[in-house]
């Protein structure tokens, strides 16, 4: 170890650091702030050259035609039979659906299947006697698990797994003074009913009917 005269006649020769006192300037490579008091509204995908009627080769002989109106309509239902969101965790399509990916596209031809929250309410009323039915969605492998519903009230009471209505036989003359039921209370016809015991277990393992 070297004696502390020594030691401070060797930090004599070396150079001293200047130090600033002014601030660092840095710049950012986005000129915006991450907190911009101005709504930018974001243009939309739905180009006016959709409207052009193209060659349908290719295209189930459809044509490849598509106005401005009609692409932002399809572009801002949520699904064909139903115009918004179903759930808290769910992004609009309105909003998904911009940036490149979508400039110049036909909506049509997009994705677009039903929502099946609006398809189990095409479901007519299982109308029941017993005070607790149970349900297992038909059984099968596109059944659920058991459970009991209690359909004391005068409600349509819904499964919570599959969504089938089930009401007690003495509660009709309540549900059918009310306006609007949530289900139907009688089969209408529609091609989203499912008849009752379509599917059933056979007895049998890994079969169905």
């Amino acid at each position: 170890m070297l004696p502390a005269r020594v030691a401070r006649n060797c930090l004599r020769g070396l150079p001293t650091r200047a130090f600033s006192t002014s601030p660092l300037v840095r710049r950012a490579d986005n000129p915006i702030p991450a907190n911009d008091p101005k709504n930018r509204d974001t243009p939309s995908p739905v180009s006016s050259t959709n409207a052009t009627p193209l060659s349908s080769e290719g295209n189930m002989d459809k044509p490849l035609q598509e106005s401005v109106q009609e692409g932002e309509e399809r572009r801002a239902m949520q699904a064909p039979n139903r115009q918004g969101v179903w759930s808290r965790s769910q992004q609009p399509r309105e909003k998904a659906m911009v940036g490149p990916r979508f400039e110049q596209m036909i909506m049509y031809d997009q994705p677009r299947p039903l929502a099946a929250i609006e398809l189990i309410h095409k479901q007519p009323v299982n109308w029941v006697k017993e005070r607790t039915v149970k349900c297992d969605g038909g059984g099968g492998p596109l059944g659920h698990p058991r459970i009991f519903i209690n359909v004391d009230k005068p409600q349509i009471c819904a499964c919570t797994y599959c969504g089938l209505p089930y009401a007690k036989e003495s509660n009709r003359k309540i549900l059918e003074a009310l306006p609007n039921p949530s289900y139907p209370l009688e089969p209408t016809g529609h091609e989203a009913e499912v008849p009752r015991g379509y599917q059933s277990n056979t007895g049998k393992p890994l079969e169905q009917r």
